[in-house]
């Protein structure tokens, strides 16, 4: 089978959007208000579809957006986002992903992108086209009454407050907290104004109605909001009229470790809850020993979460900053992009150059992804035979200048 590779037109949005839900395995339909959402965000000029030839249908979709990454240091990279992905199972292994990324990372290169991001579904897909796992994440559930808290304290012990506030002051407060732990969270990305108006049911899918929410927020004795909650609760009752429900986290921003702490003891005070499940948190979050008994917090998730491709590397090694001075020679090898060459980065200068000088490490463009934020070791790549080193201690280098005290996170999907 054939199919023409292109970006949309928007009366082609409803066919595009069909092949979005079946290969996503989430809906049959596509109603006017799903159509109608999408055409006030997507930009058609990076919605591409792929369409049979014979029949004319959609049967392959990719979206891009603009997007800024918080990188070690507190800079915003300029990154396009990639997201909506799906290749109709009638239409598999036919090299039409491969079109359509070549054809983002050709337009990326116009634009002036550093990186390409993407949340990767499965696994094994996009490391051939030169993503490599960045962050991690965990999630945890909290055995309520194991935790040692006393569950009769609801109120930080600082002498901040927690508020319960409805949606609206929470999309009027949620922007600017998210843009301040954005801007010290390596890993982090921006939030549109369509993420808010989904997350607090000014906007809605179709075929993901909107739950209600209890939003909670953290102000510091000063009245400073330093902190916010967002929550869900389960209805279980036993046959003997005792109740035991479960709080899903929703969204947990915390600026400061006093913050985080108050959230969790709240949290963990509500009536009628044994357990509470945090949503994806950072996999060195402090949640598990700010309580008095962390086994009381029992690992449910643990997996790669951001995939970055870095596409200007000159660009993307010198946005960033290092833990430690150091010069290193890369070698990156990219068969599906523009990143290919021979790299000096000045950890202590921050600057990266294209040298001709012998390499130090030989690296594939997914390993540098992968190394990018500070959350992989250089010597463990090289254990994997991900990372060639030509010289000898070129890998512990790596790790001591790339790695960083804090494991980046993107509290994010999209």
């Amino acid at each position: 089978m054939s199919a023409d590779v292109r970006p949309i037109a928007e009366s082609e949005l409803h066919d595009w959007l069909r092949a979005v839900h079946t290969g996503f395995l989430t809906a049959t339909r596509v109603t006017d208000a799903d159509v109608a959402q999408r055409a006030k965000y997507n930009d058609l000029a990076r919605t591409q579809g792929a369409f049979d030839t014979d029949t004319g249908r959609c049967v392959a979709a990719f979206r891009s957006f603009a997007q800024e990454l918080t990188v070690p240091g507190g800079s915003a990279v300029p990154a396009t986002a990639v997201s909506n992905v799906g290749v109709l199972p009638t239409h598999r292994r036919q090299g039409l992903l491969t079109r359509m990324m070549q054809a983002e990372f050709a337009a990326a290169a116009e634009r002036g992108d550093v990186l390409a991001t993407l949340i990767a579904a499965e696994y094994p897909i996009y490391g051939r086209y030169g993503f490599g796992p960045a962050t991690s994440l965990v999630e945890w559930e909290i055995d309520v009454p194991r935790t040692g808290l006393d569950r009769r304290l609801s109120a930080p012990v600082d002498g901040g407050r927690i508020d319960l506030v409805d949606a609206d002051e929470f999309r009027s407060l949620g922007p600017a907290l998210h843009d301040r732990l954005r801007a010290v969270t390596p890993g982090a990305v921006g939030r549109n104004e369509r993420w808010w108006n989904l997350a607090t049911g000014l906007e809605e899918f179709s075929h993901r109605p909107y739950k209600e929410k209890f939003h909670a927020v953290y102000r510091t004795a000063d009245g400073e909001v330093a902190g916010a909650a967002v929550y869900t609760a389960d209805d279980h009752w036993t046959d003997a009229k005792v109740p035991q429900n479960t709080v899903q986290v929703r969204d947990l921003l915390a600026l400061t470790p006093q913050a985080q702490r108050a959230l969790w003891q709240f949290l963990c005070s509500i009536d009628w809850v044994l357990k509470v499940r945090t949503g994806y948190r950072a996999p060195d979050d402090l949640l598990p020993q700010l309580l008095p008994d962390p086994r009381a917090a029992r690992v449910v998730t643990s997996a790669d979460f951001l995939w970055v491709r870095v596409l200007d590397v000159v660009r993307a090694l010198g946005a960033r900053t290092y833990e430690v001075p150091g010069a290193l020679v890369l070698e990156v090898a990219d068969e599906t992009g523009p990143a290919a060459g021979r790299y000096r980065l000045d950890a202590g200068a921050g600057a990266c150059e294209r040298t001709q000088e012998a390499p130090d490490l030989r690296l594939d463009v997914s390993a540098l992804g992968s190394l990018y934020l500070g959350d992989a070791s250089a010597v463990r790549l090289a254990a994997l035979g991900q990372v060639t080193e030509e010289r000898p201690g070129a890998a512990a280098l790596a790790d001591a200048v790339f790695r960083t005290a804090r494991r980046p996170w993107c509290p994010d999907i999209f």
